[in-house]
């Protein structure tokens, strides 16, 4: 079985992000880059998959430029076996990742595509149900449960939804998206740190997918939340309730 889990790079969410003066972006300088966190339960998945089904190879793919080649690593640390870099020096929407994953899935034939329920820079939410679109493939979004056939021909998941829990069964191959709740990812261990530097990493440039990635949306400008304002300190439940009603009208 051959399993496919993205790999996007974000902020870090300890990191203190600020906005350019002139509203064109954030402030890149000295900002510490990591795995999506939803991302990491998706490799996390695959990887468990790999230990319960024999001769299961886990495949990394990324879009992006070619410092995303650090968090690969740390994907093949955790212990994938190989990466996919699609280099793009431009920020592309969720289509056009889309639609480069749907060619690089084309030419791979995963058996299964695990991938974060959203990335936590955009929140856009968007791809794995674009890529199924894309590809015509069953898909099971905000997984936190995943369980495999035992012929490895179909899945189940269970996920979230208001009010309680909805189980999906379908035939693969199939895309399924990771919610928090999947799995707790490892750590990658030395060894596996220092076998990541000798696994392959193949990098395509994104021309040579002849895929349509021209941007559909123009950032005219970013502008930072505005400053919380100082909290007041109350007597009485009495004086609360009435400040909410007169200064903040939330009641």
């Amino acid at each position: 079985m051959k399993i496919f889990a993205t790999v996007k790079r974000v902020p870090d969410p300890e990191t203190s992000i600020k906005v350019k003066p002139d509203g064109s972006g954030i402030v890149t300088d000295n900002i510490k880059w990591v795995v999506n966190p939803f991302d990491e339960i998706a490799v996390e998945e695959s990887l468990r998959i790999r230990e319960k089904v024999a001769g299961s190879e886990v495949v990394l793919v990324s879009v992006g430029s070619k410092v995303v080649q650090e968090q690969l690593r740390t994907g093949l640390a955790m212990g994938a076996d190989r990466a996919i870099l699609v280099v793009s020096d431009d920020n592309l929407e969720p289509l056009a990742v889309a639609r480069v994953l749907a060619k690089i899935v084309e030419t791979e034939k995963p058996d299964l595509v695990i991938m974060g329920k959203q990335a936590i820079d955009d929140d856009s939410n968007a791809v794995g149900q674009m890529l199924a679109e894309l590809l015509g493939w069953p898909q099971a979004t905000f997984a936190s449960k995943l369980e495999l056939a035992d012929d490895q021909k179909s899945a189940t998941v269970m996920r979230e939804v208001d009010g309680g829990l909805e189980t999906l069964s379908f035939p693969l191959p199939a895309i399924v998206t990771a919610d928090l709740r999947l799995n707790e990812p490892r750590y990658a261990s030395l060894p596996g740190i220092m076998k990541a530097r000798k696994k392959e990493l193949k990098e395509i440039p994104v021309a040579d997918l002849g895929v349509d990635v021209a941007p559909t949306v123009k950032l005219v400008k970013m502008d930072p939340p505005p400053k919380r304002q100082a909290g007041k300190k109350v007597e009485s439940v009495d004086q609360l309730v009435n400040l909410l009603h007169t200064e903040a009208k939330v009641i």
